[in-house]
């Protein structure tokens, strides 16, 4: 009797494994192939945030761990690895940014105005930074 009720959970996993993979596989996006008639779409949400605009002497002064927030103004020089001097017209902090995070098809130089949404890093010792999740280039 053990036998059969452990057979029937093993081919219970089975299907349920097969079920999931189907449905991965139908619903998975299709890749585009880039030609020249396809124009490069940043992806992701680009509405409202919830997360307050503040400066960057603001955040350095009243930030709290763990914050979510949103910057504007100009990565100003690339510190190393994924490390980047943020810029605005209050001041300086370091952000973090995965190479994965930037615009597609876009160039971001030290000119370029963008918002930066990411969570704040609070250091009790040492430099404060925003991991960044989303980079939107500001258009004037």
């Amino acid at each position: 009797m053990k036998r059969i009720s452990r057979l029937t959970c093993i081919a219970l996993l089975c299907a349920g494994s097969a079920a999931a993979i189907a449905q991965t596989a139908t619903t998975a996006t299709p890749t585009a192939v880039a030609g020249p008639a396809t124009k490069a779409v940043p992806s992701g949400y680009a509405g409202p945030s919830g997360a307050p605009l503040m400066t960057a002497k603001d955040l350095l002064a009243n930030g709290k761990d763990d914050q979510y927030v949103r910057l504007k103004g100009k990565l100003t020089s690339h510190k190393g690895d994924e490390n980047y001097e943020f810029t605005d017209a209050s001041g300086k902090i370091t952000v973090e940014i995965d190479s994965d995070r930037f615009p597609a098809g876009v160039t971001v130089d030290h000119n370029t105005l963008v918002e930066l949404t990411g969570e704040y890093d609070k250091e009790m010792f040492g430099e404060s930074t925003v991991d960044v999740e989303q980079i939107k280039i500001v258009t004037q």
